[in-house]
């Protein structure tokens, strides 16, 4: 069976897809010709021709389709009737065989369905299939936040599977099944990524050291530390050391002229013998110890400046494998080291006598030394992946993955723990099927040719003989054309072809008979039991009225059979645009207020050229006359035609029903209202769909409010208000109108619901 058809993009339905859904046993559907109805039929003959369409099937199973529409009167009768089998006489041992080996095969299919619906379809969401699919969308998912986490430090490594979920997650696959490297943590990876896939990527330079050995032998000197004073041994030696002022002394003697000249000291004449005394008391060992102060503070201040220029140099590189701030904190800390020790020399050498100890350099210099060569190790470690640079991203590359792998083992084992349960289960339900595939096609050959042994086309020509003869049609007859042929003939009483002679509505009776009796047979000697669904689109076409009841009631013995499921009939679709038909044909006394449970309703209508469909609760087709009492009710009436529908009222009821004259109801108004009355009855008088009148009335609200309370009054002055109070329903339908008030006022917002518009169908 049929449970649901999606149409969009094809004849004049659009893009949205329309949707024909919860479909039971019957299905009753009426629209307007035009309205797209026979879309319908055409995708359920053959879905594959409509790609923008689709028909789902309960369970997967697809039934034969039956479809009568006018292309099916056509391609009939531009050829031959081929023959339709049905069983003959036959035992009912062979009957009951035949049944069983039905039975066996419809066991069959139904078990292939079940298993298809366990398997699912590849493309689908249900079953097995789609549990797999499912599976792989939401580890795919996974995957991607993999890539969406690292791919700003790893885009090289992903490179060819960044831009593809599906890709991405393949690779996952892939490298979790062949992947050795080994695991790093993923900072570290990082790091080297910046490095090894860096565009433009070269060697760097090493950064040159600093070696503070001769500035801190300086720091060792012992002269700094000694006291630099005279020689012992002079006499007035004593007195110099105890006043302390050797340093005073020494720097006196500068200003000394020689003997005679005034004294630096006592600023007297200066005495031969204490100048002597003063020369010798600095010797020469005072003045070479003078001379190492003076050197040392020399070296020191040379040998320092290199130094500091060293680590300047490294300090300012640019190098990224420096800590910048760190450095920075070192070189200023030696810095002012330096500073310090060289004013502790100035001072030693101002005041030879005074010992001094320098600030020690060794821990600044090492810090500073070590630093540049972790800096040095890494460039090395750099310019050493630069000389091997593509096996180098190889060996990333794998790391990295290897990296992500081991962060995500858990999801990826699930995954491929689960696939391989869902695979395995796939592969039995496939393996089954072909099983069941074999056995069905095995079980169909034993039906076939039981069929073969029992089935004849005579049986279908005697049939639609006698439902020719019974009701009139005796100018013509089907015949067969003979056994082996298969084929039937249209022939006159005499045996002459009556095939091009027919008229239009015996031949579109004659080909519904032959519909008719193909729904419980077949057009080969096998398959006359098969299951099916059936569509009549309008069959009714071209038929008169006396045709159109036997129609109706042959349909009805179809319906029956859909309905209570015991034939091959599963499902039929009724398309018409005909009311009395469609009324005809789904009368049902049993159905109350809404439609029964094996039935549904639906409208096909246009609105702005697209085609809609509607589904209804109740059948929502009612008689023409109730159409035209619908327009009148419907607050949103066109002011166009509402004169017309006016008109058509009033000639069915009074002039078809009633046989009142129409100039005694007009003499029972006065002055416009007269002048109205006249016009609505104007119609009658012509005796044809003539609409002359309305190019004389402006068809405004004023207007109209004015004929609709006219029509009103007709009813009462006729004493013929009751139906029109039954007609028009609502508490509405006895308030006087106003010809200045809008035509909202008519009716009421529940009555809106019943109107024709509604069904798209038009009151004629």
């Amino acid at each position: 069976m049929i449970e649901e058809i999606q149409i969009a993009k094809v004849a004049t339905y659009g893009v949205a897809p329309q949707l024909l859904h919860g479909l039971r046993p019957v299905k009753f559907l009426f629209g307007t010709n035009g309205s797209g109805k026979t879309t319908i039929s055409r995708i359920i003959a053959d879905p594959t021709t409509y790609p923008t369409c689709a028909v789902v099937w309960r369970g997967g199973r697809v039934l034969e389709t039956l479809v009568y529409i006018r292309d099916f009167v056509a391609h009939n009768f531009s050829q031959q009737l081929r023959g339709i089998f049905t069983l003959g006489e036959v035992a009912a041992e062979k009957l009951a065989e035949i049944e069983t080996a039905r039975a066996k095969v419809e066991e069959i299919e139904r078990q292939i369905s079940t298993l298809k619906g366990t398997l699912g379809d590849p493309t689908g969401t249900s079953g097995k299939h789609g549990e797999l699919r499912a599976l792989r969308e939401n580890f795919e998912a996974e995957c991607w936040k993999i890539k969406t986490a690292h791919d700003g430090n790893f885009q090289a490594a992903f490179s060819g599977v960044r831009n593809s979920r599906a890709r991405f997650c393949d690779k996952i696959l892939e490298e979790t099944g062949a992947n050795q490297a080994t695991v790093h943590p993923v900072d570290d990876l990082k790091a080297r990524a910046n490095t090894v896939f860096a565009e433009g990527v070269g060697k760097l330079p090493t950064l040159s050291s600093i070696n503070g050995a001769d500035v801190l032998a300086l720091e060792q000197s012992p002269v700094l530390a000694k006291k630099v004073v005279g020689k012992e041994d002079i006499d007035i030696a004593g007195l110099i050391r105890r006043l302390g002022n050797s340093d005073w002394v020494r720097e006196g003697l500068n200003y000394a002229d020689g003997a005679g000249s005034l004294c630096p000291f006592c600023q007297k004449a200066l005495d031969a013998e204490l100048l002597e005394k003063l020369n010798a008391f600095f010797d020469e060992a005072y003045l070479a110890d003078i001379g190492e102060i003076a050197r040392i503070e020399e070296s020191y201040g040379t040998l320092s400046d290199v130094l500091l220029k060293g680590a300047d140099a490294a300090f300012t590189s640019g190098s990224s494998h420096i800590d910048v701030e760190v450095m920075r904190s070192m070189v200023e800390r030696l810095r002012s080291l330096v500073a310090l020790n060289q004013r502790h020399i100035e001072r030693k050498r101002k005041e030879p006598s005074l010992p001094i100890t320098l600030e020690p350099l060794r821990e600044a210099i090492k810090e500073i030394i070590e630093l540049i060569e972790k800096a040095n190790a890494a460039i090395a470690k750099h310019n050493s992946l630069v000389d091997n640079l593509a096996a180098e991203r190889q060996a990333l590359t794998s790391e990295i993955w290897k990296c992500l792998i081991n962060e995500k083992k858990d999801i990826i084992d699930s995954y491929v723990s689960r696939k391989t349960g869902l695979d395995k289960a796939i592969a039995g339900l496939s393996s089954d099927l072909e099983a069941k595939a074999k056995e069905l096609a095995a079980a169909r050959g034993v039906l076939t040719e039981l069929e073969k042994g029992v089935t004849s086309i005579q049986p279908t020509v005697t049939e639609i003989n006698n439902t020719l003869s019974s009701f009139g049609f005796t100018s013509f007859k089907l015949a067969t054309a003979g056994e082996k042929a298969q084929l039937y003939r249209i022939v006159r009483s005499d045996g002459s072809d009556a095939q091009e002679t027919l008229s239009e509505g015996e031949r579109s009776f004659i080909t519904f008979l032959y519909f008719y009796h193909l729904i419980r047979g077949s057009t080969t000697a096998s398959g006359i039991n098969r299951d099916r669904i059936v569509v009549f689109d309008d069959p009714v076409s071209s038929l008169d009225s006396d045709v159109l009841f036997i129609v109706s009631s042959l349909i009805k013995r179809i319906l029956i059979e859909a309905v209570e499921g015991n034939g091959r009939v599963k499902q039929i679709f009724m398309l018409t645009h005909n009311i009395y038909f469609h009324k005809e044909v789904s009368f049902d006394p049993k159905r109350q207020d809404t439609r029964r449970t094996h039935e549904t309703f639906w409208v096909v209508r246009k609105v702005d050229g697209v085609t809609v469909l509607d589904s209804h609760e109740t059948n929502p087709i009612r008689t023409s006359y109730e159409l035209l009492w619908g327009e009148v009710k419907n607050p949103n009436r066109s002011k166009l035609t509402i004169q017309n529908v006016l008109r058509r009222i009033l000639e069915h009821y009074f002039t078809i029903l009633g046989n009142m004259d129409k100039d005694a109801v007009i003499a029972k108004f006065e002055g416009h209202d007269q002048q109205v009355c006249a016009s609505l009855f104007s119609w009658i008088n012509d005796g044809s769909h003539n609409f002359a009148d309305d190019l004389y009335i402006a068809a405004d609200d004023t207007t109209v409010a004015r004929y609709l309370n006219v029509f009103k009054k007709i009813f009462e002055v006729t004493n013929h208000g009751a139906h029109y109070a039954m007609m028009i329903g609502g508490e509405a339908a006895t308030e006087e109108l106003d010809p200045d008030d809008s035509p909202e006022i008519v009716g009421s917002e529940t009555l809106a619901e019943l109107t024709p518009s509604s069904y798209g169908v038009t009151a004629e």
